[in-house]
């Protein structure tokens, strides 16, 4: 019932402008809108809400992830933006951040300004 629907994902911030530089100004995303409740940001594929809070309810986890083509060239223009990379003890990350899974998935964290954890990946491709 839903396959064909646009996927709508949600974050929170406790600073919606600072939410926009860093989602437009720094990650290049385009704005829809921002009001008093929320910033909505397109994405290739749906759409993102980031909706004003309080206080954010960080998970240890990763909450939102961009899958790209070349994620060596993509870490490489994020981190010439300001981008910092998350590091992780005990996992081999190389010299951009970028982990590889067992399975051959080349994965990325970072952080939003509210601390939400959000991922680059690119995945081999099926044979």
């Amino acid at each position: 019932m839903l396959r064909e629907a646009a996927i709508t994902s949600f974050l929170a911030s406790t600073d919606l402008p600072r939410a926009r530089a860093f989602f437009e100004g720094l990650l290049g995303l385009e704005v829809i809108s921002l009001d008093g409740f929320a910033l909505l940001l397109r994405g290739a594929n749906g759409s993102i809400r980031v909706t004003r809070v309080e206080n954010v309810a960080n998970a240890p986890y990763t909450v939102l992830g961009w899958d790209v083509r070349d994620i060596r060239s993509t870490a490489l223009a994020l981190g010439e933006r300001g981008l910092t990379f998350a590091r992780y003890p005990g996992m081999e990350q190389d010299e951009l951040g970028i982990w590889t899974a067992p399975g051959g998935s080349q994965i990325a964290w970072f952080r939003d300004p509210d601390g939400n954890v959000l991922s680059i990946a690119q995945h081999p491709r099926a044979q």
